[in-house]
């Protein structure tokens, strides 16, 4: 199974031309879930919705609930920004979280949980994004601890294990990252651990999402880091779900136009053969 993790840069730059290079990107990695943030939607208009389509699979998405800061950075307030999912799977649950912002700038962040169903393996699957200024990391922490109580109320009924995706806005080493994942420091939910796919990663291989190689965030002059993450809980019987590699991808340009200002992690989940 194999899950990706993607900020798709909301409306930034030349957005027509990117949405174009992240469906290239998504049709060759041909992916059995999607996790995306900074997705835009306009009336019927959706980012995710029209990949769903082009790709044929299943979706889903929850909007932030304050908006204004993206309308600002942009000029025009005329498009939504959130999280959504994309599925091979029928999405036969969903639920939204609205992320705490107590201490830093409230944009109404928030996780998406869907069920991705069919089979006998259904799969918690979860996406989110952080809050991004540096000096958050004290919210970013109440944040993590609001997810993991999430997934703990969503992660039942199934012996496949949780997988949770986003930009976490946040390095490995860094207190939120440490919280989240539970076996570095105490878990804000007892006994609940969640590995970091990119320990599977091949070593040596390029590992930053957040790099000055992509032009876009050149001009930022922020230095590299990897902020983008695939989280899973420990494998079940036999090895289920267990993270079998991680790599980057999107992260180089599609015809000459750069996908987002994030590259993608890829990661493949084991299951049994049918």
């Amino acid at each position: 199974m194999r899950v990706v993790s993607w900020n798709v840069w909301w409306r930034f730059g030349p957005w027509e031309r990117r949405r174009t290079a992240i469906l290239r990107v998504l049709h060759r990695l041909r992916p059995d879930l999607v996790g995306l943030q900074e997705v835009w939607a306009a009336g019927e208009h959706n980012l995710a919705g029209w990949l769903a389509g082009e790709l044929g699979m299943h979706w889903d998405w929850a909007p932030y609930d304050r908006p204004g800061h993206w309308h600002k950075k942009l000029g025009d307030s005329s498009f939504g920004v959130g999280v959504a999912v994309l599925s091979r799977r029928p999405l036969t649950e969903r639920q939204v979280l609205r992320l705490p912002a107590e201490g830093g700038r409230d944009d109404g962040r928030c996780s998406l949980y869907v069920r991705a169903g069919g089979g006998p393996y259904p799969v918690p699957f979860f996406t989110t994004h952080l809050n991004a200024a540096a000096h958050e990391s004290a919210v970013r922490c109440a944040q993590v601890s609001a997810l993991a109580r999430f997934v703990a109320g969503h992660r039942e009924g199934t012996p496949f294990p949780p997988v949770l995706t986003g930009d976490y806005n946040a390095l490995p080493d860094s207190d939120e990252l440490r919280l989240l994942g539970g076996h570095r420091t105490a878990p804000p939910v007892p006994g609940q651990v969640l590995l970091d796919a990119w320990e599977y990663a091949e070593p040596g291989a390029p590992w930053t999402t957040w790099d000055p190689a992509n032009p876009h965030v050149a001009r930022t002059f922020a230095p590299p880091g990897r902020i983008d993450y695939i989280h899973v809980g420990p494998p079940g019987e036999g090895g289920l779900g267990h993270v079998r590699s991680a790599w980057r991808a999107g992260d180089a340009p599609e015809d000459g136009t750069w996908p987002s200002d994030h590259a993608a992690v890829v990661a493949d989940l084991a299951v049994p053969e049918p």
